[in-house]
């Protein structure tokens, strides 16, 4: 029977091509799409997993490039019962590096506590040291740094170059990779070469990393930090909003600006002052006391954070993916009725000769499931290829992912994709006797 479809599907080379090669475009376009997402998981699981600690943050700051914290609050944390090492983070988005803009990918200086990230068990950066050194206590108030093998490359860097970023020559003492898009992007340097680059309040941090003694389990600690800070207002120790966020200047402008549009006046910084007074005279005293004044997260918070992303970005793959399936499904519909069409006679044929309908509907069945079987193995390469050159030719910018799991589903998928197409012109066929078959053959 396998034979005997085969053939057919032979004895038609151009019809048969043309479904072929519109299956084909489907299913590579599914695993290319789809690949985006895995791509995503992919990267994260890689990141996350390397970063067991725990991360102290403002709270709603997506990352801590965005975040503010009070300096003091570290020693803080450092004293709490489960914390074996707290360390103060700094980060800042580098403008320029060589005279030139870090659009895409970005550059970010990480400014970190030298002392602490030694004490660390576990270190991201420090851990994956390739050529030089990483920092040590004799670089901290230097501009020694240590920089990804990305960026290296990128400006053809090596060991005991002078690296410039924004106006200021730093040197390279060490080269590290981690393999991951998001972590592969920093430069590293003490905690106060980044204050001096970026301009970086000196009362404030950005994060505090937590590596836990294992005496606390870590939602317990979690929960600990939170009320550790649970209450405190962030005008106690927030200096001035412009200072600490640039972007807040440009805020400030649109809000007014919009006001004045509705025929409001606009608000400014004497007029917030006196929307939100001190907290001597502060009556919400007894809401901001429930309010949690920082946000502690996991690897696994992040993950989910950004496997919400990954699943609304599923929609619109799913919907892309959709419009390539219908196109290969008519195309497969479409050859199998006029190749049943064009051998009526032969089905009559061979019911007359004893093939039962259960036969005449295998034989039609073999036929489209062998379509979507070639389909599916030439998608997938070619989906799996396309992969494989883009993540060449875009390192540092993308990952995509096609995972033995994603190429498996697009086969299994492309194979039932063409038994469908083939089911009704199979039943088609089968309800026919062998007279009428001949007769509209």
């Amino acid at each position: 029977m396998l034979r005997f479809a085969f053939r057919n599907l032979v004895s038609r080379p151009v019809r048969s091509i043309l479904a072929l090669l519109g299956l084909t475009v489907a299913i590579a376009g599914m695993v290319g799409l789809f690949s985006i997402a895995t791509g995503i998981n992919d990267t994260v699981g890689k990141t996350f997993s390397r970063i067991p600690g725990l991360a102290v943050l403002q709270p709603g700051a997506p990352i801590p490039l965005f975040s503010r914290l009070p300096i003091e609050w570290s020693d803080e944390i450092a004293k709490l019962p489960g914390v074996r090492t707290a360390r103060p983070e700094i980060w800042a988005r580098a403008q320029l590096v060589e005279g030139q803009p870090t659009f895409s990918p970005p550059r970010f200086l990480f400014g970190t506590d030298i002392a602490a990230t030694l004490r660390l068990n576990q270190a991201v950066y420090r851990d994956d040291i390739e050529a030089g050194r990483f920092l040590a206590l004799d670089d901290m108030g230097t501009m020694n740094c240590v920089v990804s093998r990305t960026i290296a490359d990128a400006f053809h860097k090596k060991i005991g170059d002078r690296l410039r970023v924004d106006g200021y020559d730093l040197t390279i003492v060490g080269i590290y990779h981690c393999g991951s898009l998001l972590l592969d992007v920093a430069i590293l340097l003490d905690a106060t070469a980044v204050r001096r680059i970026s301009k970086f309040d000196d009362t404030l941090i950005s994060s505090v990393y937590i590596e836990a003694d294992g005496t606390v389990p870590k939602p317990q600690l979690t929960e600990e930090i939170r009320q550790h800070f649970r209450g405190r207002r962030a005008d106690d120790w927030h200096p001035n909003a412009v200072t600490a966020f640039p972007e807040a200047g440009a805020i400030n402008l649109l809000n007014s600006a919009t006001k004045l549009l509705q025929g409001k006046p606009a608000t400014g910084p004497s007029e917030a002052a006196e929307t939100h007074p001190p907290a001597s005279v502060d009556h919400s005293a007894e809401t901001a006391s429930t309010e949690d004044a920082v946000e502690v997260r996991s690897a696994q918070d992040w993950g989910d954070k950004i496997a919400e992303f990954s699943s609304d970005l599923d929609i619109f793959l799913y919907l892309m993916t959709g419009i390539g399936v219908v196109i290969a499904l008519l195309s497969i519909l479409n050859t199998m009725l006029m190749s049943v069409a064009e051998r009526l006679i032969e089905f009559g044929v061979l019911k007359a000769n004893g093939w039962s309908a259960w036969d005449v509907m295998l034989l039609i069945t073999w036929e489209s499931a062998l379509l979507g079987l070639s389909g599916g193995i030439l998608g997938c390469g070619m989906g799996w290829a396309a992969v494989q050159i883009v993540n060449a030719m875009f390192p540092t910018k993308l990952h995509l992912f096609a995972s033995p799991g994603l190429l498996l589903f697009s086969l299994a998928f492309s194979t039932i994709l063409g038994m469908i197409g083939g089911l009704y012109p199979a039943i088609w066929a089968l309800r026919m006797s062998p007279m009428e078959a001949i007769r509209r053959g």
